[in-house]
């Protein structure tokens, strides 16, 4: 009976918050989503990351422009270097990865112990460790997976808290920790739960679909 309250009270929450949105921003956003799981390219996400930016900027109250604009600079910072090749682009993912950083900082100001949140600076965190693998996986490794953890903490039903994790399991060699079929159970795990959760709205997070689709595809 309290968890079925406790839910309630969430989803009446979560319908204010909604229609205290200006409906010109909410049209913005949404008219940027679809992008969010289809882009595929570093020069998309960069130009994705800029349309967020600009929505951000209009809004500036708004945590969720900030946080698009974040992962987006992520994601192409990832296609710049090289997703999983760990190649030490430096030069490249290290600017993203600084811009990212600056963007999700004001997304935390308005959206304090967010698991979405910290799901981008656990990806934040590993983009940098991408830049120069073998002199920084001792400072970013150990800060990505307490970013995840905490993610998973706060949220332990957010599917994409498992498909990073899965991710980290697919891409790692055997000998220092990966796994295939480990990584395997992440990415049904991420699907199952994708067949239960519910955002908040239709401008709040619900990417990874594809992604887990792809992985699952590569077993």
């Amino acid at each position: 009976m309290k968890k079925m309250i406790a839910l309630v009270v969430i989803a009446f929450a979560a319908i204010i918050s909604f229609a205290q949105m200006p409906e010109k921003f909410v049209k913005a956003m949404e008219a940027k989503m679809a992008a969010v799981d289809s882009t595929s390219t570093a020069d998309g996400w960069i130009e994705l990351a800029n349309s967020f930016e600009r929505i951000a900027e209009a809004e500036k109250n708004q945590w969720l422009p900030y946080y698009y604009a974040a992962l987006s600079n992520v994601m192409a910072g990832y296609m710049l270097g090289g997703a999983n090749a760990m190649g030490g682009n430096a030069d490249k993912t290290d600017p993203m990865a600084d811009k990212a950083e600056k963007l999700l900082n004001k997304a935390e100001e308005m959206a304090k112990d967010n698991s979405e949140i910290y799901a981008v600076k656990k990806m934040i965190a590993t983009l940098r460790m991408m830049g120069d693998p073998m002199n920084r996986y001792m400072t970013y490794g150990p800060e990505a997976a307490a970013a995840l953890e905490k993610a998973k903490t706060l949220n332990p039903d957010n599917p994409r808290v498992y498909i990073l994790e899965g991710q980290d399991k697919f891409y790692t060699p055997e000998q220092f920790g990966g796994s295939r079929e480990e990584a395997k159970k992440l990415f049904e795990k991420a699907r199952q739960l994708f067949d239960t959760f519910r955002p908040e709205s239709s401008i709040h997070p619900n990417w990874g679909k594809g992604q887990v689709q792809y992985f699952l595809s590569q077993m």
